[in-house]
């Protein structure tokens, strides 16, 4: 290689003119005018620009040389779960293979608290113990990178992620004897392929996706809310504080373990009572479902999570719809045709319901749903992240609500012949009503419209008529009150609201109030439809039935007290085996043209509410005709027809049964009396509660009156 001189002023530089005159002579020669690092010629070069050196561990992938153990704090506030926890050790206990075990629940119910408390029994007989947060495939890889690094600690800034990660899955696949808990697991696709490489450990998983998403991958246990006394034993560790109103409050949330811990950590901090946190959840919903206690996770508050699930769902946006229009009504055994909405279709309806099942947002069993109550709660509240115009699409889905019951309405109060009575009182009528029970509980009284106050009416009749008095009482006058807002004072609504309000009084027990509210309604149709007019003769005659009620109520007590008086009459004992067979019939028997009151029960069919209650009284008029055997046979028919026509869980047919009672002890059959006695007062306690139907029902089954000791 040779260089010229470079030329004078005005000429190339002296940098080019060398550049210019470079040259390479000779097989393989390389020539350069300026520093170009290295370079290589020949038939085979290995060039190495930069050399790690692997410590000797990284040639091998032996047992971890000491414990492996990564997991979360555990609460001192864990309470309960013994039979989850019992569950989980037998789940792991099988021998060799790989075991996969699925944690699903909804979210804030305590699925990660679970698998803390139980992982952490496991330290001293697996290794590594290691917990992953695994919501997205990037987490589960970092974890498990993270999981190389504590098994070769001397790798630890050696290897890339990647090369981390591939070695944790050779580690797993070749050794046995540890437990990876994969937390909050979103996809199971998304770990399929670790439990496809790991053949031989344990995996416990938590997710939100239901037991349908884990089938012939994992076996899996469905986590509820915690039993009432474990949820105030949980409130009470983080309150320290006096426990009056705990129970009222964790109710109130549902014994939601995550609801409940945010809660206790807020009245602690702020120096309130949990009846105090109660009245401001009332009015301040949305905050203190954010409130998270200081220093805390932010992502962990009922409003995050809540939010973390919509968002799982926006690509079914009917989901959200649905879950906001049954935040309405009752939590509990929600009809699925319920939902049966104009301009959707069965599969759009059915896709929805799907996806919020999945993600455990509800419960699917036997053709209902359910949805927990705080989800409802925060359903119905627009929360500070959804932005100016939730509030006004959950008016939106507010008004659906109404909507619909009042289309379900429409589809069960028409029976076979034409009227709404069979409706009315069946169990599908009853149901309804404790829907639009709890929607009249949640909806703004200044928002209430005349189908709100004709929604609420009807409720009250129905509830009122299965012998739920009280809750009639509240419905109805919630009727009153909507009818008021919505029509005025002098609308035809208003005054059927309060006539209903006063039928229902009348039901309770309380015949002044009754008297009072048909008296009203008695002078409103003479002030502004005159004397003569129909709605005025049946207000009047309505509140002579309610008078006549009061002195038949007395004749009934009166009879009870006949009874006790006189066990047997007549001094004969009947045969009272074979008429209180449904199945049987008396022949011979006088009976109304328009209903076979002897053989009634045993006509297969659908029944009518009306025969039912007709029976009744006709083994009441048999009974006092001296007809004891056929009035034992009418009431054992009754009681039959009641089961068919409203269901065991009716005030018609607990009152039914309590007059099989009163009847067979009249009959002399005080064997077969006594052994229906206790069932029949044991189911009023529990349906009827103290309504006034009630202690009519215990008085009658226990042969006394209210002037007998008990």
């Amino acid at each position: 290689m040779s260089g010229a001189s470079a030329e004078g002023p005005g000429g190339p530089s002296a940098e080019a003119s060398v550049e210019a005159s470079v040259e390479a002579s000779g097989e393989r020669a390389v020539a350069a005018g300026r520093d170009i690092g290295q370079v290589a010629t020949g038939d085979f070069v290995t060039q190495i620009g930069r050399a790690t050196v692997l410590p000797a561990e990284a040639l091998t992938l032996g047992a971890a040389s000491g414990p492996v153990r990564y997991l979360p704090g555990r609460t001192a506030q864990f309470v309960g779960r013994e039979r989850e926890l019992a569950l989980l050790d037998e789940a792991f206990e099988a021998p060799g293979g790989v075991v996969v075990h699925a944690v699903h629940g909804l979210g804030g119910v305590g699925k990660s608290t679970l698998a803390a408390q139980w992982a952490a029994t496991r330290v001293a007989d697996l290794n590594p113990v290691w917990w992953i947060t695994a919501e997205s495939p990037a987490q589960l890889d970092a974890g498990l990178a993270d999981l190389g690094r504590a098994l070769q600690p001397t790798l630890a800034g050696t290897l890339p992620d990647a090369a981390l990660r591939e070695r944790t899955l050779q580690w797993l696949s070749t050794h046995d004897g540890w437990l990876l808990v994969l937390d909050n697991v979103t996809d199971p696709a998304d770990i399929r392929p670790l439990l496809a490489r790991a053949a031989n450990g344990r995996f416990l998983v938590t997710t939100r996706r239901s037991a349908t998403s884990w089938r012939g991958l994992a076996r899996t246990l469905d986590l509820d809310v915690l039993p009432l006394g474990e949820a105030v034993e949980l409130f009470t560790r983080v309150y320290e504080g006096a426990s009056d109103g705990v129970e009222e409050l964790c109710a109130e949330l549902g014994c939601l373990p995550l609801a409940i811990d945010q809660a206790a950590a807020y009245c602690r901090e702020a120096g309130i009572t949990p009846g105090a946190y109660l009245d401001l959840l009332a009015r301040y919903p949305a905050a203190l479902y954010a409130a998270g206690p200081e220093g805390g996770d932010a992502e962990r508050t009922i409003a995050r999570i809540w939010r973390v699930t919509l968002n799982r769902l926006t690509d079914t946006p009917l989901a959200e719809r649905v879950l906001r229009i049954i935040a309405w009504w009752a939590p509990e055994g929600i009809p699925r045709r319920y939902l049966e909405m104009p301009g959707r279709n069965s599969l759009e309806i059915t896709e929805a319901i799907r996806r919020l099942a999945a993600h455990s947002v509800i419960t699917l069993r036997d053709g209902t749903l359910s949805v927990h109550r705080l989800v409802q709660a925060v359903a119905r509240t627009p929360q500070p992240t959804d932005g100016p115009l939730m509030g006004d699409m959950i008016g939106v889905y507010r008004r659906m609500a109404v909507m619909l019951l009042g289309m379900e309405e429409d589809r069960w109060s028409q029976g076979p012949d034409g009227n709404d009575l069979g409706g009315l009182l069946g169990a599908e009528g009853r149901v309804w009503a404790t829907h639009v029970e709890a929607l009249a509980a949640w909806y703004p009284r200044n928002e209430d419209t005349e189908e709100t106050a004709e929604l609420f009416v009807t409720a009250g009749s129905q509830l009122g008529v299965h012998g739920f008095t009280r809750r009639a009482m509240v419905l109805c006058e919630r009727a009153v009150d909507a009818a008021l807002h919505a029509c005025g004072p002098d609308d035809e609504l208003t005054w059927f609201a309060r006539r209903q309000l006063g039928q229902i009084c009348s039901l309770h027990g309380d015949f002044e109030r009754a008297r009072e509210l048909l008296t009203q309604v008695l002078d409103d149709c003479e002030r502004l439809l005159g004397p003569e007019h129909e709605d005025t003769i049946q207000a009047r005659d309505e509140l002579a039935m309610t008078l006549e009620n009061a002195d038949r109520r007395r004749s009934f007590l009166a009879r009870l007290d006949a009874q006790g008086a006189e066990p047997v009459l007549g001094g004969t004992r009947p045969d009272t085996s074979a008429p209180t067979n449904p199945d049987d019939r008396s022949a011979g028997a006088s009976r109304p043209a328009r209903l076979d009151v002897d053989g009634a029960a045993s006509e297969p069919g659908p029944v009518d509410p009306e025969d039912a209650m007709e029976l009744i009284e006709l083994a009441f008029q048999a009974s006092d005709d001296g007809e004891t055997e056929r009035a034992v046979t009418l009431i054992g028919n009754a009681v039959t027809q009641s089961r068919r026509a409203f269901g065991d869980a009716s005030g018609i047919t607990i009152l039914a049964r309590a007059i099989q009672v009163m009847l067979l002890r009249k009959a002399g059959d005080h064997e077969r009396a006594d052994e229906l006695a206790a069932g029949v007062s044991d189911d009023s306690s529990r349906v009827l509660g103290d309504a006034e139907i009630a202690r009519i029902v215990r008085l009658g089954v226990a042969g006394l009156t209210p002037d007998k000791p008990s």
